[in-house]
């Protein structure tokens, strides 16, 4: 029978190990000397982005992490860290991370992975800037109706001076 230690260890490096294959992105951050309430709304906000916040000790993060991410992510795993498994966009978890930690100092964002690409602290920053994929979407569809609704304007505005002339001519048979 194994140890309660162990089995937690073995049962920890497993939800990672899990967690980290149905993620499209990992954020590692650094917590040191942030409070408990703190770190609660910071979970709070991460789950509203579809996002987890997962603290774990780092001989185990290490061990799950290490065929499965490149060496410089798991050297960034060092002192009190917590790992951040994204779920749908990363673009709006970046956003969380980056305003939560303009709040609250203590809250450092280390290194990031994204489809197979380290993230460093300045392009997770730059990530944070983007828009999200429905604002995308909308510019995409804005740019493509923009020819069709400009075509219509133009044809509503030849219909509307025919009429105007129309009207004109008829005014000046009138007076005659």
């Amino acid at each position: 029978m194994k140890k309660l230690g162990l089995l937690f260890k073995e049962v920890s490096e497993n939800q990672i190990k899990r967690s980290l294959k149905e993620s499209n992105a990992l954020f590692i951050v650094k917590y040191s000397g942030l409070s408990s309430p703190d770190l609660s709304a910071l979970r709070q906000n991460l789950k509203n982005s579809n996002a987890r916040l997962f603290v774990v000790k780092n001989s185990v993060a290490r061990r799950a992490l290490k065929n499965c991410v490149p060496e410089t992510l798991i050297k960034s795993v060092e002192g009190p860290c917590g790992l951040v498994f994204v779920k749908d966009e990363p673009v709006n978890t970046s956003k969380v991370l980056c305003g939560f930690s303009k709040e609250h100092e203590p809250l450092k964002l280390e290194v990031g992975f994204l489809k197979n690409r380290v993230l460093e602290r300045k392009d997770i920053e730059a990530l944070a800037k983007l828009p999200s994929k429905d604002v995308l979407r909308a510019q995409v569809v804005m740019t493509l109706n923009f020819p069709i609704s400009g075509l219509v304007t133009t044809l509503n505005q030849i219909l509307a001076k025919f009429v105007i002339c129309i009207d004109q001519i008829r005014e000046k048979k009138e007076t005659k």
